[in-house]
């Protein structure tokens, strides 16, 4: 009897159990309608990137499959297909070494990785020999045309994939590799495709080999034909701003709406500021030794204070050691006055200053020997740095007032043609002072290799850097035309390729 009570007892609770889960799942409130994504004004039906390598997808220093599919345009193209969008092929490289060969000879590195078989991890082409060669001419035509090194004035050159050029310098290995015809030209195979929907983002190379050649190039500023111009030299302002007008003259012509982006400030990516302009350490018998050696050069110079130069320059001029870990390395300044006139051995060298921008691939000659029988002759110490080394203040103003110029252009021409304009520079320069906060609380900074953002080259952003590239351009591309795109989650995408 008390069995069957317990039994009874047991079940009653269980059937109050039960009522109440149906009554509770019956309270539950309706499941949310799936959101019905929207392209807004926007025609997103044949959406074709046009660019450089940030286009492209490069990073770490090359150009493969993995980071092309990681592009910020394939990622808008996601997006896109949810609101109408249509496919979006883009010319993959045959593998994930990034390396390339013309005719079988190697022309192209490969990507960057981290050597982990020392102590202090440093960047290293991955090993191998890359399996694309760059005459099996791909078919077809291609939604994203990022191709990398391409400056503004390229986008509309004939020849520039014409394969008998590349040896010559005058055509491009990527664009070679997929272009319509010897003689096309990127943007005429841009608008072959008529492109309901483009991105734009170029004019970074225009002053960006300037800057990470250390000011080797020429400012060529007040010379508006760009087919005298050299690979490192900074193009003419207002070569760039019709050029850039040509451009989306020829964009827009059909009715095509589009997004463009302006130029990011090169001088603060990590290619320029993870060097410091005072690694040289030194014990005290060193530093009195290299004094010493100095002496004659900086007394010189106080003998020539009002006569050559001002006290000002004769003091910046001065090399000074000290028993420490942080003395400045000397370099090569062509901005001071030539002195060799007066003395050979016054060559335009002084110290580095906090000012000055020391290039990512200075660390690889810094400390070395110039005459490998001479133990005496170290780069940086006894030997100044050479030109290419360094980006000094007046080089870097040289980069910044260009780039001044490029973005009022670019803003300008947005009005115009009433374009979405994405503002790479500012997210970019935040991305430098404060970093961007993700879903999780981490936080993308620009700290070369552990900050999340760029890549191992120190110029071009990681995956997770372009999704964050690939949200900006969504987000300036909803409020513009109405749309409302998701954008993508950076944490699906690393922050560094670990191989």
């Amino acid at each position: 009897m008390k069995k069957l009570l317990a039994l009874l007892a047991f079940f009653g609770i269980f059937s109050i159990s039960c009522k109440n889960d149906d009554d509770f799942v019956a309270e539950l409130p309706d499941p949310m309608p799936p959101i019905e994504y929207t392209s807004g004004t926007a025609n997103f039906s044949n959406f074709v990137a046009v660019g450089n390598s940030l286009t492209a997808g490069y990073s770490d220093a090359a150009l493969f499959i993995d980071g092309q599919t990681n592009s910020y345009p394939n990622m808008l193209a996601d997006n896109f297909a949810l609101a109408g969008g249509g496919g979006f092929d883009t010319p993959l490289m045959a593998d994930n070494l990034g390396g390339a060969t013309l005719g079988g000879t190697p022309i192209l590195g490969n990507r960057l990785i981290l050597d982990f078989s020392s102590g202090d991890p440093t960047p290293t082409p991955v090993s191998g020999t890359g399996s694309t060669e760059i005459t099996n001419i791909l078919s077809g035509s291609f939604n994203n045309m990022g191709v990398p090194g391409a400056k503004s004035y390229h986008l509309g050159a004939p020849g520039y994939g014409n394969v008998a050029g590349v040896q010559l310098g005058t055509a491009n290995p990527y664009y070679v590799r997929f272009a319509s015809a010897p003689d096309a030209t990127v943007i005429g195979d841009v608008l072959a495709q008529n492109p309901s929907f483009f991105t734009l983002w170029i004019g970074n190379n225009d002053i960006l080999g300037y800057a990470t050649s250390g000011g080797a190039g020429v400012d060529q500023t007040g010379n508006p034909d760009p087919t005298s111009y050299g690979g490192n030299d900074i193009t003419d302002p207002t070569a760039f701003a019709g050029v850039y007008n040509g451009l989306l003259q020829a964009l827009t012509a059909n009715g095509a709406d589009g997004a463009i982006a302006n130029l990011p400030d090169v001088t603060s990516i990590p290619f320029f500021t993870t060097v410091p302009h005072n690694p040289v350490p030194l014990d005290a018998a060193t530093a009195a030794l290299l004094n010493g050696a100095y002496a004659t050069y900086n007394g010189t110079l106080d003998q020539l204070v009002g006569i050559f130069i001002t006290q000002e320059e004769a003091d910046r001029r001065k090399i000074s050691f000290a028993e420490s870990e942080t003395n400045a390395v000397v370099l090569i300044d062509e901005d001071l006055t030539n002195l060799t006139g007066v003395d050979p051995a016054l060559i335009n060298m002084r110290q580095a200053t906090a000012e000055d921008l020391l290039v990512f691939t200075s660390q690889t000659i810094i400390g070395t020997l110039a005459n490998p029988n001479d133990p005496t002759s170290i780069n940086g110490v006894a030997v100044p740095l050479a030109d290419q080394w360094v980006l000094t203040p007046e080089e870097q103003e040289a980069v910044a007032t260009a780039q001044a110029a490029y973005n009022q252009t670019i803003a300008a021409l947005a009005t115009q043609y009433d374009l979405a304009l994405v503002d790479a520079k500012a997210f970019l320069d935040e991305v430098a002072t404060n970093g961007i906060m993700l879903s999780d609380g981490s936080v993308v900074t620009d700290t070369y290799a552990t900050g999340g953002g760029f890549s191992l080259d120190g110029v071009h952003p990681s995956p997770r850097g372009y999704a964050l590239i690939a949200n900006l351009f969504i987000e300036v591309i909803n409020a513009k035309y109405g749309s409302n795109l998701p954008g993508v989650e950076p944490l699906d995408f690393t922050g560094l390729y670990i191989n």
